[in-house]
């Protein structure tokens, strides 16, 4: 851990960009670590070499760093997963829900991220920072709604609902399958708590290949 003695404070442009992202990057590294729940403001200035105070000056909130996290990672995995789910030979849908749930599952700081925005990252941060993420996600959510339903027979608004619940169901079941060591050893030592551990990549390529083949499926004919 990086103690406060010698921190100097920013002066120039450069140096200010470089300090905010020493400080994502401890930001990211914690909450890959321990979890966004767990991650304070001054474990992440003392991970940096920074004084709680002299941190404020980069960003509001820890809010604010941890949604600025999850806009990069929309960033990252958006045109990753689009580039695999073009080059798919095998476009069915239990091909494609393995693509993405993988894609998702691969990135556990995104799915930790993906959870925690709604429920804490979007309550404490100035409306125009919400504005900013907001704008960049519905970008990069487009983008891989305009890939899906070039690759699987659905609808715009059908491809959307489906990744809609592919993120909200990613960030969720991170959530489940992630409880701590203490809670994993007690699910495991009870037969009757068994079903709490829960294997991610699995269920959320069941649950998202049935949701697809769904939507993916003809119109069954209007009765007369």
């Amino acid at each position: 851990m990086t103690t406060t003695t010698g921190f100097q404070r920013a002066r120039s442009t450069d140096a200010k960009l470089q300090r905010e992202a020493a400080i994502l990057d401890a930001a990211r590294a914690l909450g890959l670590a321990n979890g966004i729940r767990r991650v304070t403001l001054t474990d992440i200035a003392e991970a940096v070499g920074m004084h709680k105070s002299a941190l404020l000056r980069y960003f509001e909130t820890r809010e604010q760093i941890f949604l600025r996290l999850t806009a990069a990672s929309w960033r990252e995995w958006s045109p990753a997963v689009c580039e695999t789910l073009e080059g798919l030979d095998d476009r069915s849908p239990a091909s494609v829900a393995r693509v993405i749930a993988s894609s998702l599952t691969s990135r556990p700081l995104f799915c930790d991220l993906l959870a925690q925005t709604p429920l804490n990252l979007e309550r404490n941060v100035s409306v125009e920072g919400v504005r900013t993420f907001k704008l960049t996600s519905i970008e990069e959510f487009g983008r891989i709604v305009e890939v899906l339903t070039r690759v699987v027979p659905v609808s715009e608004d059908d491809a959307a609902d489906f990744m809609a619940a592919a993120v909200a169901l990613a960030g969720a079941l991170y959530q489940i399958a992630t409880p701590g060591p203490e809670l994993e050893e007690l699910y495991r030592s009870d037969p009757r708590l068994m079903h709490s551990v829960l294997d991610l990549e699995p269920r959320l390529t069941r649950m998202l290949a049935a949701m697809l083949r769904g939507f993916a499926a003809p119109a069954a004919p209007a009765a007369p």
